[in-house]
């Protein structure tokens, strides 16, 4: 627990952690708030598609005319990983573009903290053994869940117990799936013309609510801490923080996973519409199983919440602050040589799966848009059937005539060949199965 007194000996040094950040988007900003008050870290270098935009997001966080002035902003993430920096932060949240950015910065010699789930779920272990090769970070992004969640893992396990499951709360109902930007907005309680007021993205937030997103995340999770994913798909089963012990155990012992070893997600609300008392919606979890009897009595004697057996317990935080907590990422990676979590191996996988019945020479939209939406799905599965991840998913047309609840292969779409993802993804599934 130290990052702010080496960042602070940075600064006293004259000599503060260089991040440069690619993506002045709402996870940015959340970040960019926080820099002016963290001492021995300067975020020198911006990159986004419109630096005007990205000027006028650090006004809006409370950022000075000086600081802005003194800041190099341009529209070429590539240019901004050759300028002297530390850290590199990715959050543009396209795959394409995060890949290409993190392998530049990576041959760069610099750290990468990768915001971009998208991108790390579609290639991270190729980016995760370049770095290790070249004796650099490469982090997922602190404040995320998925790094947050790893914490966790990495904590119920260094303190000797074994984890049965691990994830975040979510707001789920099944009919959720076939949302499409059109009727997001009612799920939010909100009508088009305040989400557009307040400049709301309804495609991205519809990656929140179809389930995309946590498909994603759910993924990156498994392959950050050697979990896996159900083979059916995320349950999204209903649970408040009092009964994540209870419901996220094996069927064996009376709960509702095929097995232990899972990441998984909870929702916010019963499959009648009710909320559930105490939701998670926010949150993170880990529910975790003693291996002896003493220890069991020490989870009750301290307060955790178990199941009636007192063996499981679990461990929660009910909140996570983004962006805003992104620096100790940052920091991690420059000071500590560490990562806040990091693909380890390839686990899980967000695959697509058609909303609606889908004709060939349709294009497909990708990420919480109209045409597929994204499942968790065991890697070996998709391996071994070449399945689309959800992150090639956009701007390609299908070859096929699709049903509603299909899930789709690579060979259902024509892909761009040389584009990075593609070819990375190629990489993975030919040295999975040999």
């Amino acid at each position: 627990m130290n990052l702010s007194s080496r960042a602070a000996a940075r600064a006293d040094a004259g000599k503060p952690v260089r991040a440069g950040l690619i993506g002045a988007g709402k996870f940015g900003s959340m970040f960019l708030a926080q820099v002016p008050h963290i001492a021995g870290l300067s975020v020198t270098h911006i990159a986004d598609l419109d630096p005007d935009r990205a000027r006028a997001a650090c006004r809006t966080v409370g950022w000075s005319a000086e600081r802005i002035a003194a800041t190099v902003f341009t529209d070429d993430g590539l240019d901004l990983v050759r300028q002297p920096l530390d850290v590199v932060i990715e959050a543009t949240g396209a795959p394409e573009p995060g890949l290409n950015h993190a392998r530049a910065a990576l041959d760069a010699g610099r750290h990468v903290v990768m915001v971009n789930v998208e991108a790390d779920v579609l290639a991270g272990p190729v980016l995760a053994e370049q770095a290790r090769k070249a004796g650099l970070v490469y982090s997922m992004a602190y404040g995320d869940q998925p790094a947050l969640v790893s914490e966790l893992v990495d904590w119920a396990r260094a303190t000797g117990f074994e984890v049965t499951a691990a994830g975040k709360g979510t707001k789920y109902l099944p009919l959720y799936h076939h949302v499409t930007p059109d009727d997001v907005w009612t799920h939010y309680g909100l009508t088009p013309a305040e989400a557009a007021a307040a400049g709301m993205n309804p495609q991205m937030f519809n990656s929140f609510l179809d389930g995309t997103k946590s498909a994603i995340e759910m993924s990156a999770i498994a392959n950050a801490c050697l979990l896996d994913v159900p083979a059916g798909g995320l349950a999204f089963p209903p649970c408040g923080v009092d009964d994540l012990a209870r419901i996220l155990r094996p069927r064996s012992v009376g709960g509702q996973l095929e097995r232990a070893g899972l990441a998984e997600v909870v929702s916010s609300l019963e499959r009648d519409g009710r909320p559930v008392f105490r939701d998670l919606r926010w949150g993170v979890y880990v529910v975790m199983r003693a291996q002896n009897d003493y220890a069991a009595a020490c989870f009750r004697q301290y307060g955790l919440p178990t199941d009636e057996t007192g063996q499981y317990a679990a461990m929660y935080k009910p909140f996570h602050l983004i962006g805003m907590e992104l620096s100790v990422s940052v920091l991690s990676a420059a000071l500590r040589g560490e990562a806040t979590g990091q693909t380890r191996a390839w686990r899980g996988d967000a695959v697509a799966v058609a909303k609606r019945d889908l004709k060939a020479g349709e294009i497909l939209d990708g990420e919480g848009g109209y045409t597929v939406w994204g499942r968790a799905c065991p890697a070996e599965v998709s391996a071994a059937r070449q399945l689309l991840p959800i992150g090639l998913a956009h701007r390609v047309p299908v070859t096929r005539d699709l049903a509603r609840g299909e899930v789709l292969g690579m060979a259902d779409v024509a892909l761009d060949e040389s584009m990075t993802g593609v070819r990375l993804r190629r990489q993975m599934i030919a040295e999975r199965t040999g």
